[in-house]
């Protein structure tokens, strides 16, 4: 075949035998952030609908006038743990659906008493996690409490 017929091949057919070799492609994904109820101006949201996952900000204890509770890392890990339930619940999940948690400390020695509460919110399975101590913490928390689950109850 002369050199010109095999120019011409590579330049017309190849460009369409190639066109479905790109692999299938990944489906697009929508993303739902969901606002901070009661304060919208706050610069992030409460949540990030993504597929059919949930990615929670972190929560700390507040209760419904946004302030701390009182009475220590005990009072505050319980606080922060329903405002999470309330979360998840208002948008198609559950704490029985999150898998993977990241607790922040403002004193690492607080890691047990922290824990005792916290293990009584998962009693069916225990989520991945990892813990670390901070400087600090919003609003002078003790505790902050991040979550990612999966969507259904």
């Amino acid at each position: 075949m002369p050199r010109r017929i095999h120019f011409v091949i590579a330049m017309v057919i190849g460009p369409a035998l190639l066109a479905g070799c790109d692999g299938p492609r990944a489906p697009s994904l929508e993303l739902d952030f969901i606002p901070v109820v009661g304060n919208s101006s706050l610069p992030f949201s409460s949540a990030v609908r993504v597929g059919d996952m949930l990615y929670l900000s972190g929560q700390i204890g507040t209760d419904s006038s946004g302030k701390v509770v009182a009475g220590g890392i005990g009072p505050e890990t319980r606080q922060t743990m329903e405002n999470i339930r309330a979360v998840l619940e208002s948008n198609g999940s559950s704490l029985d659906r999150v898998v993977k948690c990241l607790v922040m400390l403002a004193d690492m020695d607080q890691w047990s008493a922290m824990n005792q509460v916290y293990v009584t919110y998962f009693p069916r399975h225990r989520p991945a996690r990892s813990a670390m101590g901070a400087s600090g913490l919003a609003l002078g928390a003790q505790v902050e409490i991040e979550c990612l689950a999966a969507l259904g109850t």
